[in-house]
């Protein structure tokens, strides 16, 4: 059973993680060392010592790069005390001039609470695998499919998400300055759990085009800023729906790296994304991050704005297959309430 001090632990770790990856995302050297405490260090085969070292090295490294994305996701967390480990699978892209590299690897980390704070102690990377393929990125071209009429990621200050981030929260906080403060260490770690049920309901919405359930998530002064589809989250709903049914074969959303940042009744986050689809014979692979307001209004927590920050997209002929190999696989996802997710949903009301 888990109680509540742990719920508030695991809250700071899943944040301090994200934050890690934003930081060498971005070439945030602020970012990245606050991950860790005073004395922590890493093993990453490459390198094996001191973390303040090593994020001097990675942060320098970044600043000259192409875009990175680094996708913490599958994160187990096992507390005890003022001490945590955790082990993460992590995604991470990275560009070279002709290159788009997808390395498959893990974190395997140890966490400390010291004077209030979660932070990283050590940090070892176990690497799985890897995708290696000639690029096809797209940047800067509005006549390109799903990389126009959104921000494009950047490193340090250049970044759009940054500054959306900071103007979120100052809004955020100005709001709280005439409210309660109710963001308590166990109120900050509930509202993650149920803005993380935002994020998923966002997925389901899009993936199934469920219009009902994307409408039900955003609040009625909410904007969107999608690149497909721009305006209030009424609007969202409706077109991403008609967008999805009538031009895409299929639609695939997976969200990581969530963070979450709460002040009484508003919150903030950032979440990587990797959508997939297939339009017009193309498999098109898109990576980026949603940069979020949310407010909780009669006790729902809804998203008052969304923006995607586009980092990385490919775009190759497709190569799916519903015979052969995959033949045996007979439940299909679809759009609609067809899905077999719904019947799985209903049972609850039964």
């Amino acid at each position: 059973m888990i109680d509540a001090e742990t719920l508030v632990a695991r809250h700071h770790i899943l944040n301090a993680l994200a934050l890690h990856s934003r930081g060498i995302d971005r070439a945030d050297t602020g970012l990245l060392g606050g991950a860790y405490h005073p004395g922590a260090t890493v093993d990453y085969g490459f390198f094996a010592g001191d973390a303040a070292t090593f994020v001097g090295i990675l942060s320098g490294a970044m600043k000259a790069g192409l875009p990175t994305l680094h996708r913490t996701s599958n994160t187990w967390i096992k507390v005890s005390d003022d001490k945590a480990v955790s082990e993460s699978y992590v995604i991470a892209y990275t560009e070279e001039a002709e290159l788009q590299r997808l390395v498959l690897g893990r974190y395997l980390d140890r966490h400390a609470r010291r004077d209030g704070e979660w932070r990283m102690t050590h940090r070892k990377y176990v690497i799985e695998g890897n995708m290696n393929r000639a690029t096809t990125v797209v940047r800067g071209d509005p006549s390109a499919t799903f990389a126009h009429y959104v921000p494009e990621g950047a490193k340090g200050a250049a970044d759009p998400g940054r500054a959306l981030l900071a103007h979120h929260a100052a809004s955020a906080r100005t709001a709280t300055m005439t409210a309660p403060a109710t963001s308590t260490g166990l109120d900050a770690a509930l509202a993650r759990a149920e803005i993380h049920d935002l994020i998923m309901g966002y997925c389901r919405g899009v993936d199934r085009a469920d219009e009902a359930l994307l409408a039900s998530i955003f609040s009625a002064d909410s904007t969107v800023i999608s690149g497909v589809i721009n305006g209030s989250g009424a609007e969202f709903a409706s077109g991403i729906c008609a967008f999805v049914r009538d031009q895409l074969d299929l639609c695939f959303h997976s969200v990581a790296n969530e963070w979450i940042e709460v002040s009484g009744d508003e919150a903030v986050g950032e979440h990587y994304a990797l959508a997939h689809m297939v339009k017009d014979g193309f498999d098109v692979m898109t990576g980026g991050r949603y940069i979020d307001r949310y407010v909780r209004r009669d006790g729902k927590w809804l998203i008052q704005s969304r923006t995607f920050v586009t980092d990385w997209n490919t775009s190759h002929p497709t190569s799916l297959e519903r015979g052969g190999f995959y033949k045996a696989l007979t439940s299909w996802g679809q759009f609609g309430r067809g899905d077999p997710v719904y019947a799985l949903w209903d049972t609850l009301n039964d």
